[in-house]
């Protein structure tokens, strides 16, 4: 059977950034992904690019999912956002926290995503298709793990259609955190999340932010690659298929690959999985 894929895309700052992305699109739509996901920033502060961005693909015949945080929002404007939605044609979305942008006073009236789940599936009953975020290896702010999965498990209940995980290079991490959210009655699809390796630098930045695991010996390989740019890319494109091909063969329900705009390194591991 064939493991469907998806992509998530950043909505274009420029308009060089703009018709890049475009050309991005066209490659990986050959991929036939059952979805596209459109980040979305602090506070919601690309909301405008996000929505752009979603009905450009939508236009060109894709399912594209924005993302929709919660942080500063009110109930009426999440009423209007989901009207837009629907005018727009979107049907399903991934449902956030979202991060608090500096100099931001306070939450609004939602203060975790499963509040905002809760309260969208009251005003829409089942319209949407609703996504939502887990961490394999626990949420950098969590307490504990077992806090984490807690609050996991608060959001599925709360009425969450699936989820796709942060980006991790373990695939144990995968499949434990799979095992244990199914414990507490989590049955719901957990999509793994997959970063193609593009760059030393940028990845070591993304992963210390977010929390994400880079094991020891990669971090080792790629530290002593240097600014061997063709190495980094051909080690990164040898670990991320491994990974995927374990995911795979544990029957993963999904990859969604952070392309970060890019769609060589994607249509590569595509490609070697031949999924």
């Amino acid at each position: 059977m064939k493991t469907p894929i998806s992509f998530e895309f950043f909505p274009p700052k420029t308009p060089e950034g703009v018709e890049k992305l475009v050309g991005v699109r066209q490659k990986l739509y050959a991929l036939q992904p059952e979805f596209f996901s459109v980040t979305y920033g602090a506070g919601g502060s690309t909301q405008d690019g996000t929505l752009q961005t979603v009905q450009a693909i939508i236009a060109d015949g894709f399912a594209a999912a924005p993302h929709f945080s919660c942080i500063g929002a009110t109930r009426d404007s999440v009423r209007a956002q989901l009207a837009q939605f629907r005018t727009a044609g979107i049907k399903r979305m991934v449902a956030l926290r979202g991060d608090l942008p500096s100099g931001y006073g306070a939450f609004g009236e939602f203060k975790y995503a499963s509040e905002l789940i809760e309260f969208i599936r009251a005003e829409t009953g089942n319209e949407f298709h609703i996504e939502v975020g887990c961490y394999p290896e626990v949420h950098p702010q969590a307490k504990s793990p077992e806090d984490d999965l807690r609050a996991y498990a608060t959001k599925v209940k709360a009425g969450a259609s699936s989820a796709i995980t942060q980006y991790f290079y373990n695939a144990d991490s995968y499949f434990h955190f799979v095992e244990e959210s199914q414990k507490l009655g989590c049955n719901i699809p957990v999509v793994a999340g997959v970063m193609p390796i593009i760059s030393s630098s940028q990845l070591m930045r993304f992963s210390d932010a977010c929390g994400a695991e880079i094991p020891r010996w990669i971090r080792l390989r790629l530290q002593a690659f240097g600014d061997d740019t063709a190495s980094i890319k051909a080690f990164g494109l040898d670990v991320t298929t491994a990974l995927c091909e374990r995911l795979v063969a544990g029957g993963v329900p999904g990859i969604h690959f952070y392309t970060m705009n890019q769609a060589v390194a994607t249509t590569e591991i595509v490609r070697r999985l031949k999924i």
